[in-house]
């Protein structure tokens, strides 16, 4: 009788160790999704924001239409946000406009009248708030995706992890080529 109770006993602890186990690596696998779908919303704003820019500068620097041109093609070769790509590829497509769009802010270095314009210095200041954001929205999804990938990884979560096919995440990573820095020339 006194066995049969022990036998119980560990069978509930083991099934409690289980279900909370699984339960806390649906949530780590939820919350990387939430994360990803805040730099999505973030990447989205930017995307937005960018027409209103290049027709903002267009006016005061007609002398740099090739910088504008390349800002609008980057931007339409990402296209919506939520592309059938993999997030590291996406974020990668997302860099190249990061470094495009520094490259339109240090154009108002050359001109003046376009560094007082109040619609320049606004949008300037959105988009500078957005790419904050951005980069903070993908610390916060590295930083889930590695709470995910260690819960995975270590024993003995691991052995729920692999019943239950839950898979490492990749977390995103920046370009490894250095981009150039922008040289503002007077």
């Amino acid at each position: 009788m006194f066995g049969l109770i022990i036998v119980i006993a560990i069978i509930v602890i083991v099934g409690l160790f289980w279900m909370l186990t699984y339960n806390s690596l649906v949530k780590l696998r939820n919350w990387i999704e939430e994360a990803w779908a805040q730099i999505e919303v973030q990447l989205k704003r930017r995307y937005d924001l960018i027409p209103n820019l290049v027709e903002t500068v267009k006016g005061y620097s007609k002398h740099e239409q090739e910088t504008l041109q390349k800002v609008i093609e980057t931007r339409n070769q990402i296209g919506s946000p939520t592309l059938d790509v993999s997030r590291n590829e996406q974020m990668q497509a997302n860099d190249a406009l990061s470094g495009a769009l520094r490259q339109v802010f240090a154009l108002s270095e050359s001109y003046p009248d376009l560094k007082a314009n109040q619609q320049f210095n606004q949008l300037q200041e959105e988009l500078v708030g957005t790419e904050n954001k951005i980069a903070y929205s993908r610390q916060l999804y590295n930083k889930t995706v590695l709470d995910y990938n260690n819960k995975i990884q270590t024993v003995p979560s691991n052995l729920v992890a692999s019943v239950h096919k839950f898979t490492k995440q990749n977390m995103l990573t920046t370009a490894k080529e250095e981009q150039e820095p922008i040289k503002v020339q007077f």
